[in-house]
């Protein structure tokens, strides 16, 4: 999968979460809270709840996914850039950007451990559903 989100360093075990079971999801996609604990595969500012901790085949039996909800990842930048300290926000395709005012609640997934270039690959620290005030 292109752009995954690769973990470097884990501060905690994944949480099991619902997922559909005719859904394939790839290990290290940004998943969205879909419903009452559900996720699914996040899109371009969508709630983040975290990161797959494993494949799930679609149609295997299962109806739930291990999610990552901190850490820190290795994740691709969506095209604008991004600078040390500054909080990120999904932005499809499993790439991130630079959090803006209207990227609220879990749509803020974390922030940038090092200033990157357009599609570079950074670390993040994630946290999930961080809802802070450092926009840009």
């Amino acid at each position: 999968m292109a752009d995954e989100a690769i973990l470097r360093t884990r501060f905690s075990d994944p949480v099991d979460f619902t997922c559909a079971d005719g859904t394939a999801i790839p290990k290290g996609t940004l998943l969205s809270l879909t419903g009452d604990r559900v996720v699914s595969i996040a899109s371009a500012n969508s709630d983040v709840m975290g990161v797959c901790a494993r494949d799930k085949i679609a149609d295997d039996g299962r109806v739930t996914t291990p999610v990552f909800i901190d850490g820190i990842f290795d994740m691709t930048d969506s095209g604008a850039g991004v600078t040390r300290g500054e909080a990120v926000a999904a932005a499809g395709s499993n790439e991130v950007k630079t959090a803006v005012a209207g990227d609220v609640g879990m749509e803020t997934l974390g922030f940038a451990l090092e200033t990157a270039s357009a599609d570079e690959v950074f670390q993040v620290l994630l946290k999930a559903g961080c809802n802070n005030n450092a926009y840009s």
